[in-house]
């Protein structure tokens, strides 16, 4: 149910706010990923979690541009 809530929320921004939304995911992986090479991070499911919305926001990404066309 929440992700349902996520994907709709997504789908109702802009191409530039999704980028964004984008290099913002990317920049907490890579942080999620340092912290868990230095054993600094406790919740190790969050990686899981940001590799999954990164796939989702491509996915809305992805849709926009063929419906475009």
């Amino acid at each position: 149910m929440k992700t349902n809530k996520y994907v709709e929320d997504l789908k109702k921004k802009s191409d530039a706010e999704l980028a964004q939304a984008l290099t913002d995911a990317k920049k907490e992986l890579f942080n999620l990923r340092f912290q868990n090479a230095t054993n600094q991070l406790d919740n190790t499911a969050r990686i899981k979690d940001v590799r999954r919305n990164i796939a989702r926001i491509q996915t809305v990404i992805t849709e926009k541009a063929k419906a475009a066309n």
